[in-house]
């Protein structure tokens, strides 16, 4: 994994007084959770940037008053009206312990059912990973060229080695949907005519295909 340096100090005040001077300084007081115990800490919002505002995901190197951590990010709270970095969790990451982190997908190609007129329809950008510090990838990749109008990939379609995934085995992550009226969908005009169902039937498909394909929450 990629790797991010952070300087912090640790707080010899917790509480909301001390958190709300820790703010209006420009710091963010977080915590880093360990076995058996956790670390309350404070650091420059700046010091956060590179590791929040990024589409990739680091293992951090957390100094705390000359002591250095492994670790995280697991979860992080924003300013509802201002968006700016309210409080950060770390996770104690240990060489042979494995750990879960949110990754990023990323598909790769264009799917065949595409150069034919169907949607692609991109259902989870993440993906929850379990596995050891040297086994945690930045990305997962799905070649998706081969998906024809009417294929999916699901979270049980994958299988790595020394990785576990913990998100819900029948969620969707990308499908690729027939055209609106494409003629692969198309019925006869004289059943149309009997049943009136021709764009019912339709919608009725569309709701189908994305029953269970709502992505899981993120960060």
């Amino acid at each position: 994994m990629k790797s991010i340096e952070i300087q912090g100090s640790i707080r010899e005040e917790v509480g909301k007084k001390s958190t709300q001077q820790l703010r209006k300084k420009g710091h963010v007081p977080c915590v880093l959770y360990r076995e058996g115990e956790s670390i309350h800490f404070e650091a420059p919002e700046k010091e956060f940037f590179k590791l929040v505002y990024s589409p990739d995901v680091y293992l951090v190197s957390l100094t705390l008053d000359g002591t250095e951590y492994k670790a995280v990010m697991q979860d992080i709270q924003f300013h509802p009206v201002k968006d700016n970095i309210q409080h950060i969790d770390f996770y104690q990451v240990i060489e042979k312990h494995p750990f879960w982190m949110r990754i990023p997908v990323r598909y790769e190609g264009v799917p065949a059912g595409v150069t034919e007129g169907g949607k692609e329809i991109v259902k989870a950008r993440k993906l929850v990973i379990k596995a050891l510090p040297k086994d945690m990838p930045d990305e997962i990749k799905l070649d998706v060229r081969g998906l024809n109008i009417g294929d999916s990939i699901r979270v049980a379609d994958l299988s790595y080695e020394n990785l576990e995934i913990l998100d819900d085995p029948n969620q969707v992550l990308i499908l690729v949907k027939s055209p609106r009226g494409g003629a692969a969908f198309a019925l006869p005009e004289d059943e149309l005519a009997e049943g009136e169902e021709g764009e019912e039937g339709e919608e009725a498909a569309e709701a189908a295909e994305g029953e269970g394909g709502e992505e899981g929450s993120e960060e």
